[in-house]
């Protein structure tokens, strides 16, 4: 059988790996690249690859998230997520078809224990592939997946250190809570700044103004845009909701 994990670059996918490994000793990591990566993301997937002995494959567009929402003409939120369905399903699914069958591949996601639900929808969503995730089976404390990329020698992402709970899309994401957009405008606000005059040349582009960040005031829901969260937090407002622990890509 050949062992395929679909590697985010976070600590679950490594975690995955991980287990891949000492069961089956072999398996090729492949992640897929949304341009939108935090720099230290490239230097993770590259290092823990090769302490772990496996082949890294990486698949890319060649666009970012914002020009995939100005060439369908519509910005992802939390129900709708285009950048992830153009820059990692359906190029994940493409590669799959082209370079393995199903009949002796099996597929790996770093599905943790807290998040066994989501296999439901990926195991439907990636038939006829065989997928399994590890730790639902053989969950792992980030205590204890910190200890094994020491034991290693390979330095975690450093979105972690900055108090990020994932390393996706450099902090950034269109299905996230206020708390993480808050995080990203403290710790990365260039970053931050970045994806706000992203935002502003879209809505220019197709016209309409429509932002991803619901906030609740009075007890009547609206959409913020990144400028408009930005100012409310420069104001004094306070964030309300969650940091999200993940953004749920392949569901």
């Amino acid at each position: 059988m050949k062992h395929v994990v679909s590697y985010s670059g976070g600590l679950g996918s490594f975690a995955a790996a991980l287990k891949v490994k000492r069961r089956h000793g072999e398996a090729t990591l492949i992640f897929t690249d949304t341009k939108t990566e935090d720099p230290d993301l490239y230097r993770f997937i590259h290092e823990s690859a090769s302490k772990l002995g496996f082949r890294l494959d990486i698949l890319a567009d060649g666009r970012d998230i914002w020009q995939v929402f100005e060439d369908v003409r519509f910005q992802g939120n939390s129900r709708i997520d285009p950048c992830s369905r153009v820059l990692k399903r359906e190029l994940f699914r493409k590669h799959m078809e082209a370079t393995y069958t199903p009949e002796d591949t099996v597929l790996y996601f770093g599905i943790d224990d807290r998040e066994a639900h989501r296999m439901v929808s990926i195991r439907k969503n990636w038939e006829p592939w065989r997928t399994e995730a590890p730790l639902c089976d053989e969950p792992m404390s980030r205590e204890q997946i910190l200890d094994e990329l020491d034991t290693l020698g390979v330095e975690p992402p450093s979105l972690y250190e900055l108090g990020f709970p994932h390393n996706n899309c450099g902090g950034f994401c269109v299905k996230t809570g206020q708390k993480q957009m808050k995080l990203l405008l403290e710790k990365l606000p260039e970053r931050y700044a970045w994806h706000e005059e992203r935002q502003e040349r879209l809505f220019e582009k197709i016209g309409k103004r429509h932002g991803f960040i619901r906030r609740t005031t009075d007890g009547v829901m609206a959409y913020l845009s990144l400028k408009e969260f930005r100012e409310l937090i420069e104001r004094g407002g306070k964030a309300e909701g969650w940091v999200e622990e993940g953004c749920g890509c392949f569901v």
